[in-house]
């Protein structure tokens, strides 16, 4: 079972795509709220949540207090689950998110919105050169200052960033690795 942890909607339980996605553990999203609310990142933030699978970081985020959330999510079952988490959370009076069916350079290619904080958690077969790109393609979304969360498998390496990104940190738990990143230059460089 999934559940929001905490904010307005802790303890709401969350379904879960049948196949094809691997929910972030409930030990890896309470480290990483931890850290993200030790700095007040989800107060108010704008959150894009990139291959959402059931939407639980974004869904956290919104929890906790961002102001607006966006999943995106390619596969229509999976996108389906998200849209029925985010009205259950949503109905405990926390933004309702708003589920892009649609793949994710698609989605970055095509959005004008900006955003704040950034949650990364693609298939961990997913090819190096693919995320690559994708934090190429949202470098231009970030504001400034911005929070880039990825969560990959330990055993993927380090990541191939552009210019406007830079490692701050990287915990491992068990075999997962989060690697969070910040937007590099001055406020007014955006």
């Amino acid at each position: 079972m999934t559940r929001i942890i905490g904010g307005l909607a802790g303890g709401v339980r969350l379904h879960v795509p049948l196949r094809g996605t691997r929910p972030t553990s409930e030990r890896v999203r309470e480290a990483l709220f931890g850290a993200l609310d030790a700095r007040s990142l989800c107060d108010g933030a704008r959150v894009l949540d990139l291959y959402a699978g059931s939407g639980a970081l974004g869904l956290e985020a919104a929890s906790r207090g961002a102001e607006s959330v966006v999943l995106v999510e390619r596969d229509r079952a999976a996108a389906k689950v998200a849209q029925r988490n985010a009205e259950s959370v949503a109905r405990s009076g926390a933004a309702h998110a708003i589920v892009e069916q649609v793949a994710v350079a698609q989605y970055l290619h095509r959005s004008g919105r900006r955003f704040d904080l950034v949650f990364i958690d693609p298939p961990y077969d997913l090819p190096g050169d693919e995320l690559a790109s994708t934090l190429a393609d949202l470098a231009p979304l970030l504001q400034h200052p911005a929070v880039v969360v990825v969560e990959q498998a330990r055993r993927a390496g380090p990541l191939d960033l552009p210019g406007d990104l830079e490692v701050e940190r990287t915990r491992d738990y068990g075999d997962t690795t989060l690697h969070f990143l910040a937007t590099t230059g001055e406020p007014g460089d955006r």
